[in-house]
This record gives structure tokens, sequence and C-alpha cells, in this order.
């Protein structure tokens, strides 16, 4: 039974389970410029959370690319790079800007809208994949 249920939802288990790795990469290198490389001050944080975003990008591609879509031809791997980075950098926008306006200017606490932000970015992520970039 577990069997046949992780067979007809096997992409959107995948999906979640590389999903959270890439917002652990998301924090990780956030929490290790905003906490080490950069230090203290808003702007830093900003910064921060822009390197952290584009580590994010790059490791979910490649796991959504081979593990989740299985996509295994590299023929087209730069267009999907592409539209991928293309799609994520609109979500990263919500991300990234949201973050900036709710913690830089209204200054709410910055690992709660991590949270928060995240909820909108792994919904709408997951639809432009599946439905625009790695479409079978």
């Amino acid at each position: 039974m577990i069997g046949e249920l992780f067979k007809k939802y096997r992409e959107q288990i995948m999906y979640v389970f590389f999903g959270g790795f890439t917002t652990l990469v998301n924090w990780g290198v956030y929490a290790l410029f905003a906490d080490f490389v950069l230090g203290e001050g808003d702007m830093n944080k900003s910064i921060s959370k822009t390197i952290a975003w584009g580590a994010a990008v790059i490791f979910a591609f490649i796991t959504n690319k081979f593990f989740v879509f299985e996509h295994k031809s590299s023929e087209h791997i730069f267009r999907e790079f592409l539209a991928f980075f293309g799609a994520r950098f609109l979500s990263g926008v919500v991300e990234v800007g949201g973050f900036a306006i709710l913690v830089d200017g209204l200054h709410f606490n910055d690992w709660l809208i991590n949270v928060v932000t995240a909820v909108f970015v792994i919904i709408m992520n997951y639809v432009l994949s599946k439905f625009l970039i790695f479409k079978k």
C-alpha cells in the first residue's frame, strides 16, 4: 500500500523532500553569511538573503531536473536552466522583496519571515517547474 502511494505521488513526495533540502540550503547559507561573514545590519541581511537564494536556485535546479521531474537528458540543459532561473527569479523577487520590506523596512523577525515566504515560494516554484519548465 505504501509503495503504491509512493508510485502515485512520487513526484510530489520528491519535490517536498528536495524542497526541504533546498530550504535548508537557503537558510544555511543565509545563516552563514548573516551571522558570520557579513555580520549585523539590515542591508547585510538582505545581501545574505540574496546570496542564499542564488545557492538555493542552483541546488534546486539540479535536484528538480534529475530527481524530481527526471529530465535525465542534458540536450536542453541550458534552455531548462534559463527557464528555471527565470521562474526562480520571479519567485525570488517575491521572497527577497518581501523579506526586505518586512525585515528591513518593518523590522519583523527575519526567521519568521523566512518561514512565511518559504511557503509561498515552494508552491509557486512547484507550479512553474511542473507546468512550464519540466513539462513532459
